[in-house]
């Protein structure tokens, strides 16, 4: 694809700048951005992007080290190539002019297929500058959506262990993006990223992954197990943990560790590594207040949902025991939030 050069030309002698022009448009094909005013080429410079720029160094109001000076402030103006008009004599002027930022000098009198050769060159250096951009900008834009993908497939991994799980376990699909999005709100209101805000809600359907491993008998037993049963019950965690572990995607490592986590207690006497306090990660205290609050509201087998009033003291009695008292009282700050979910999410 060919791309139009865009030529910008600052000189207050109109018999210079007719020259200049001429001499650009012979090389480019393309009619020069021609300027005698150096103010009015800064207000254009504004807007637009030019490929080369030309400046006279005497001007009026504005010489053009001042000019060079407000152009390279413009981000999309900090590397396009500027050549300087001086006198061959000024070596000052053009040391001056190369620490603001100049790219190249033309010798007044200008030499005719000098000044061609530099425009030349300096406009395929130019060209080849923004093709290298156009290529970064595609492979970030070609890694994005790679990233994109792979993230989608994750999560579709969580969704059909998490269906798996559902299919041998009474509980509904409705608990599970319940307790999620009672997660995320609680993350939210704790003020953790929006980052991971998402990650807690895609991941905390994968809290009860390890039921996979539980025998029917036990799992889809009507009524309360006892004391054997529940200790084959418990190893769900730590089963959960063993299918999640060792992967290197965010989402998942997030899903072991709800997973591992969110049956440990506050005070320690929770499974599977008693863990005390903040020993245990947030997102396993999180989805345990979140987790908790849905299994009491919920009807199961062997007993009746509670009312949302009794499961929120319940919440509130056991901060502290069972729970992390900041997530309960992150979730209770959150509580209208809370019953838009638990009204929109029916079993």
């Amino acid at each position: 694809m060919t791309v139009t050069p865009n030529v910008l030309i600052v000189d207050d002698n109109a018999v210079n700048l007719l020259l200049l022009a001429t001499l650009t448009e012979s090389v480019s094909g393309v009619p020069a951005v021609s300027f005698d005013d150096p103010l009015k080429a800064c207000d254009w410079c504004q807007s637009n992007t030019p490929d080369l720029i030309l400046v006279d160094y005497m001007m009026p109001g504005l010489n053009g080290h001042d000019f060079i000076r407000i152009v390279r402030k413009l981000p999309h103006c900090e590397d396009v190539p500027i050549v300087m008009v001086t006198t061959e004599n000024e070596k000052a002027v053009r040391h001056e002019a190369l620490s603001l930022g100049a790219t190249e000098f033309l010798a007044k009198p200008v030499d005719v297929p000098e000044c061609r050769s530099r425009i030349r060159n300096l406009l395929a250096l130019r060209h080849s500058q923004n093709l290298n951009k156009d290529k970064a900008k595609l492979l970030e834009h070609e890694v994005l959506l790679a990233t994109a993908a792979i993230v989608e497939r994750e999560r579709e991994l969580i969704v059909r262990l998490s269906k798996a799980a559902e299919f041998r376990d009474p509980e509904t699909g409705a608990h599970v993006q319940r307790m999620a999005h009672y997660s995320r709100i609680i993350a939210k209101k704790m003020g953790l990223s929006a980052e991971f805000q998402q990650l807690l809600l895609d991941a905390a359907p994968m809290h009860d992954v390890g039921k996979l491993g539980i025998p029917d008998h036990i799992l889809l037993k009507p009524g309360r197990l006892d004391e054997d049963e529940m200790r084959i019950m418990r190893r769900h965690a730590e089963i959960g943990s063993v299918i999640l572990a060792g992967s290197s995607a965010p989402l998942i490592q997030l899903g072991e560790e709800i997973a591992r986590t969110h049956h440990e207690k506050y005070d320690g006497t929770g499974y599977p590594n008693s863990l005390v306090g903040e020993n245990i990660p947030l997102s396993g205290r999180i989805v345990a207040v979140a987790d908790v609050f849905d299994a009491l509201t919920s009807v199961r087998p062997y007993k009746k949902a509670w009312t949302d009033e009794d499961a929120r003291q319940f919440l509130q009695d056991n901060a502290g025991g069972h729970f992390c008292p900041e997530c309960v009282t992150a979730f209770i700050d959150a509580w209208d939030e809370v019953m838009a979910v638990k009204a929109s999410l029916q079993d």
